[in-house]
């Protein structure tokens, strides 16, 4: 499991400033040795969205001696002394972002007296894309030509001279649209929301990837990879190579299953933007119900995937070019089902969750889902969540139990959360999130020499499938809001959220398994995904392929058990459902709630936890074929700022692992040898107390080590 930092390195009480990071200095690298960390993400090498003579300044500038005195070295060097203690790092590429910073230079307009944060000295202007692609100022940066011999020219064979009037997202009225998350409004810098289907763009992006492998990065992270995707929340877009695209996906869609709405429209002239305003439409309001919505979403699902992919293979290629195997991920905002194909594409899942709580172990669950075999680096959200309000109480020294359960919350239910180094608060908090120093290192520490109580793998034996097409319509309207303000209408029931809510806080320990609608991502449900479990709920599935139904029917004929909450398969035959429904092995719930939990787990359930509430569980299948029964309390005494401890505590778990040896592992240090019994029932363990964080390994006795399997990282 990967151990990853969420390395801004932004200051404190000072805005989050996009593209440029901050300096780095060497004693950075001492803290994340501190922190054991394996993996750096939104690391380093941002400020090609700027300029690329501004990113090569930031991987090969010159650093005075002043700034030498105090550590500071310039990107590259900064990744090589990472490289000395085994840290991989990503350079970051803001492929949504194109800047326009105010700047105030000297009379000769070769130095740059103030950027973004203006003195009130020299003449003020613009500094950015505009002026880099336009070689507005020839003695502050190499000519544009340099970067590209003949220039670049776009798809109606036009010269390029102006980046961000080229490559910006437009809305319906053709109006560029801006990346409003990232702007401070107390400043006057400018971020145009750029579109990746212009070829133009991608171009761009090649050369800033160029640049971060040349400066000796381990991995290239594609921020917003979505693009333009996300461009929906601001009515977008409609320039002209979406345009393009949209009109050739439409041509290539067979004449007799086209949208009712194109019958008898001359598809050579087609022009979506201008045809929904002649009929009223704005893209704005209510704009799930806008003509061919569903057609054009489909659309730029499909180009996300071509040109992720298109950038992925050419990092790998150029890496290749320079000696290296070069890393590749993305940031998959909150893993929505459109960034699954790009799944396939990327070494290492990285991920920005939408909404940060304190208790979400049913989200990990579907992470570890979208992962697969891959690991996944979490990082949190500012907004919609509690990271403000945690932030605040970690500077008071409160809430430090609160920050432990968040790290180790995700280590135990299937991925890696990161540590916070000067973390993003957003463009509106004038602050970065640093974590307490000697708090992260201690949860790092025991993340690291207890590696061996982790797996990808489990021992559950309750899947819930997330079906993606049913549960698409509901998310959407639940999470409905733009990405500055990340709400959710909790008004809005999402019966798979609800169900995964409620076994969670159960202490039920189960999978997740997608169930891709085929035409996002490719329906890849097959016998290893679900065949390994007792029982398989299906929570509001109302769509499902013929392939999916298949293998569900032959699951229930193999003996397997099938819950069905809700409607299961509306737009299959009759027959096919009807089979599905009516077999004797599936069982159908019309409504759940806490009470009714148990009528999902007609086999009752896998782990039982007493005397102790706000208990979560999941079980670890490890290399050995042990088991680890991870346990995570959210009980906390708010009076005492403190993780409540819970005394005389009993753990009933059923696991193919026959007469055990039970190791107790606690996050406070405690490694010990508990006695167990063995009944039809399960294992049963007594505990004396159950604190935040606790793993009970099971081994078999006549393979068990001794209770130590600690491992030593080399970090």
């Amino acid at each position: 499991m990967e151990r990853g930092v969420y390395f801004d390195a932004w200051f404190p009480r000072q805005h989050c400033y996009h593209p440029s990071l901050p300096p780095r200095r060497l004693r950075m690298v001492d803290d994340l040795v501190d922190y054991r960390a394996t993996v750096l993400v939104w690391a380093s090498l941002g400020g090609g969205s700027l300029s690329l003579p501004y990113l090569e300044q930031e991987a090969f500038g010159t650093v005075d001696a002043r700034s030498r005195f105090y550590g500071f070295v310039n990107d590259s060097e900064f990744i090589d002394e990472c490289h000395k203690h085994g840290i991989k790092v990503f350079g970051v590429v803001f492929e949504a972002q194109g800047w326009e910073f105010p700047v105030e230079l000297n009379d000769e307009e070769d130095t740059v007296l103030a950027l973004n944060e203006l003195r009130g000295v020299g003449r003020r202007d613009w500094l950015g894309l505009r002026e880099f692609s336009g070689n507005r100022y020839p003695k502050l940066w190499p000519a544009f030509e340099s970067y590209f011999p003949g220039g670049l020219v776009n798809s109606d064979g036009e010269q390029v001279t102006d980046l961000i009037e080229e490559c910006c997202s437009r809305d319906i009225h053709q109006v560029p649209c801006h990346a409003h998350w990232v702007e401070c409004p107390d400043r006057d810098h400018q971020c145009f929301y750029m579109d990746r289907n212009n070829p133009v763009w991608r171009e761009y992006l090649k050369a800033i990837i160029r640049i971060q492998i040349d400066a000796g990065v381990d991995g290239v992270q594609l921020d917003e990879a979505e693009l333009p995707l996300g461009a929906m929340q601001y009515g977008a877009c409609f320039c002209k190579d979406c345009m393009k695209g949209f009109r050739a996906y439409l041509q290539e869609q067979d004449p007799a299953t086209r949208a009712a709405e194109l019958t008898g429209l001359d598809l050579e002239d087609f022009h979506y933007g201008q045809w929904l305003l002649e009929q009223g439409y704005d893209f704005k309001s209510n704009r799930e119900t806008t003509p061919l919505f569903g057609d054009y979403y489909a659309f730029q699902a499909q180009s996300i995937k071509t040109y992720f992919r298109e950038l992925a293979d050419y990092i790998r290629e150029y890496g290749r070019r320079c000696g290296r195997e070069v890393l590749v991920s993305g940031n998959f905002f909150n893993l929505d089902p459109h960034y699954l194909p790009l799944a396939e594409d990327v070494d290492l899942v990285i991920t920005e969750m939408r909404n940060t709580t304190y208790r979400q172990p049913e989200w990990y669950r579907y992470v570890a889902a979208f992962g697969h075999e891959q690991d996944v680096v979490v990082v949190e959200n500012p907004y919609g969540g509690v990271v403000p309000e945690l932030v605040e109480d970690l500077k008071r020294g409160q809430s430090e139990d609160r920050f432990r359960a968040s790290l180790y919350e995700g280590a135990a239910f299937g991925a890696n959360m990161t540590v916070p180094y000067g973390a993003w608060m957003g463009s509106r908090i004038e602050d970065a999130f640093y974590a307490p120093h000697d708090v992260a290192a201690q949860v790092q520490a025991f993340l690291a020499d207890h590696e061996a109580l982790f797996s990808r793998t489990t021992y559950n034996s309750v899947a819930v499938v997330y079906s993606v097409e049913s549960n698409r319509p509901l998310i959407a309207q639940a999470d409905s809001s733009d990405n500055v303000h990340n709400a959710r209408d909790e008004s809005v029931t999402v019966p798979y959220r609800t169900l995964t809510a409620q076994l969670a806080a159960a202490a039920v320990p189960f999978d997740v398994v997608i169930f891709p609608d085929a035409a996002t991502a490719t329906d890849r449900v097959g016998a290893h995904q679900i065949h390994g479990y007792a029982t398989v709920v299906l929570p509001h599935c109302t769509h499902l392929t013929q392939a999916q139904a298949a293998e569900l029917l032959r699951y229930l004929d193999e003996g397997g058990c099938l819950v069905v909450v809700g409607d299961l398969g509306v737009n299959l035959p009759e027959s096919t459902s009807r089979a599905l429904v009516g077999h004797p092995h599936t069982r159908r719930v019309s409504a759940l709630d806490q009470a009714t939990l148990d009528s999902v787990l007609p086999l009752g359930r896998q782990a039982v936890v007493h005397g102790a509430d706000d208990v979560s569980a999941n079980i670890h299948r490890l290399e050995d074929g042990s088991a680890a029964v991870h346990l995570l309390s959210y009980a906390y005494d708010d009076d005492l700022d403190r993780a409540t401890v819970r005394y005389d505590v009993t753990v009933t778990v059923q696991l193919p692992v026959p007469d055990p040896v039970v190791t107790l592992f606690t996050s406070d240090g405690k490694v010990a040898e508990v006695e167990v019994e063995s009944t039809e029932s399960g294992h049963l363990v007594r505990l004396a107390e159950l604190g935040l964080y606790s793993v009970l390994r099971f081994t078999p006795r006549d393979e068990a080590p001794g209770t130590d399997p600690t491992t030593r990282s080399q970090a």
